[in-house]
């Protein structure tokens, strides 16, 4: 059984992306300043435990799609600022989870990611080459890997924790087709960029076909996302022919940003 426990924390440390437990909010959005002495007392339920493990799978696969588009010098300010506040997040919430969840197999987890992070960090600070870029590649998929597992022992037997997860996964989706269409755009030319890239595009599709909610609130906005999604993926499928990288760029974060907040309300559902 995962073990969870309350935590004084500082209110800062749990805004993320300026998402504090699961609120709905801008993805992109810049964190609020915290007051320097407040303190919350916070009991984290296993809803927005299972949100915000996930949500670490697609800073896995955003932090190296920015990573490609400053190496290839496209939307360079943004994705340079984005990938430093994705990485920042991204440790912040590391050691949330770590001081939160008392299960020692996904301590262990959480300390192997640590160490691809680390690796990552210090390829990222490295002048850009098609060599470092597979070695991003290999590392975003590393990491996911193991949040994959830590979302899956977390919603393990738990039919309302499984919708936060399916619906959060598509998060992760979105950022992951846009990583694959400039990791190809940026020299990553082989034949697993072009088959990862359409294998994630159907699994988006599958899943945002499957997702229905009787609550009209998240049903008014899978509807919005499934409205772009018809007009933008078949962008993303010609990702040999390439030329839209900043409509690649700023759709995909469109959407990460749509499924959080569905996956913001299926967690107060």
């Amino acid at each position: 059984m995962i073990m969870i426990i309350a935590k004084n924390v500082i209110l800062g440390t749990l805004i993320v992306g300026g998402v504090a437990f699961g609120q709905p909010a801008d993805t992109n959005a810049t964190p609020a300043t915290p007051a320097k002495t407040q303190s919350i007392q916070t009991d984290i339920s296993e809803e927005q435990l299972v949100n915000l493990a996930g949500r670490q799978r697609m800073l896995s696969q955003r932090m190296a799609r920015d990573y490609f588009y400053v190496g290839k010098k496209v939307n360079t300010s943004n994705a340079r600022r984005q990938l430093k506040k994705s990485l920042a997040d991204f440790k912040k919430m590391q050691e949330f989870l770590n001081d939160t969840i008392e299960d020692k197999e996904i301590k262990n987890l959480i300390a192997f990611v640590n160490m691809s992070l680390d690796e990552f960090i210090s390829i990222s600070n490295k002048p850009y080459s098609a060599e470092n870029g597979a070695l991003i590649v290999d590392l975003s998929e590393s990491i996911l890997e193991g949040y994959n597992y830590i979302v899956n022992a977390l919603t393990k037997g738990k039919a309302t924790n499984k919708i936060i997860d399916i619906a959060g996964k598509q998060r992760m989706l979105s950022q992951r087709i846009g990583k694959y269409y400039i990791a190809y755009q940026a020299g990553i030319k082989d034949k697993n960029t072009i088959v990862q890239m359409k294998e994630s595009v159907k699994e988006f599709d599958t899943v945002l076909s499957k997702l229905k909610s009787n609550n009209s609130k998240i049903q008014k906005e899978l509807e919005q996302v499934n409205k772009m999604w018809n007009i933008v993926y078949k962008f993303y499928l010609n990702i040999e022919k390439g030329g839209l990288p900043i409509i690649v760029f700023s759709t995909t974060d469109d959407i990460t940003s749509k499924m959080n907040r569905v996956v913001a309300m299926y967690v107060e559902h």
